[in-house]
């Protein structure tokens, strides 16, 4: 996605694919956040219903002021506390250890640093604190791979960002968190834009 636009995916929009896909993926990750939420790329507010009332507020952050105006619109059908902010994952404007859990769904893809973003996704997180996410991202498949990875430039130019050949789960990993949980496999539609991490992590 571009811009952290969790709220329109724009590969599944482009192949006429079935939102509703998406809807078990957002109702597993958000509904299993507790406390003081951050949610990276809230986009346009979609993941707002799936979160429960084992939250205190959630914190959404994303660089589009028109997504963010789109997204206020969403909290006046949310009973939690809704805080947005407009700022960059790179460099969240949060004091250090104040987020119980960190949200991300299909955002990884789109921020220009992601190491950077997990470095201050780690930061903010309180000791025990933990990172939800599901993203889309690199095939096991070797011949899918290959076209990831040749098709990567020209689709991060037209898409406004999005990385299809992004291994995340070794760049978690490597931003310092231990994976509790992952499964992985393939949505239905084009392999090369369809391998999903579905997972929690925390930071080690």
């Amino acid at each position: 996605m571009g811009l952290y636009q969790n709220h329109m995916v724009p590969w599944l929009t482009h192949f006429s694919m079935q939102q509703a896909q998406l809807l078990p993926y957002r109702n597993r990750v958000v509904s299993g956040a507790t406390g003081q939420v951050l949610e990276i790329g809230i986009g346009s507010g979609p993941n707002l219903p799936f979160y429960s009332q084992s939250v205190k507020q959630i914190v959404g952050i994303d660089p589009s002021p028109k997504l963010l105006k789109m997204a206020h619109e969403a909290t006046t059908q949310s009973s939690l506390p809704v805080e947005l902010i407009e700022g960059t994952a790179e460099a969240i404007p949060i004091g250090n250890a104040n987020i119980d859990t960190v949200v991300t769904t299909w955002t990884m893809c789109s921020i220009p640093n992601l190491d950077l973003a997990l470095e201050e996704i780690r930061r903010v997180l309180r000791p025990g604190g933990r990172l939800l996410f599901v993203e889309h991202g690199l095939s096991p498949e070797s011949r899918i791979r290959w076209w990831q990875d040749r098709l990567t430039p020209v689709w991060t130019y037209l898409s406004g960002g999005c990385h299809l050949n992004r291994a995340i789960e070794e760049v978690i990993k490597r931003g310092g968190f231990s994976i509790e949980q992952l499964d992985k496999g393939y949505l239905r539609g084009p392999k090369i834009m369809t391998f999903m991490y579905e997972g929690r992590a925390r930071p080690r």
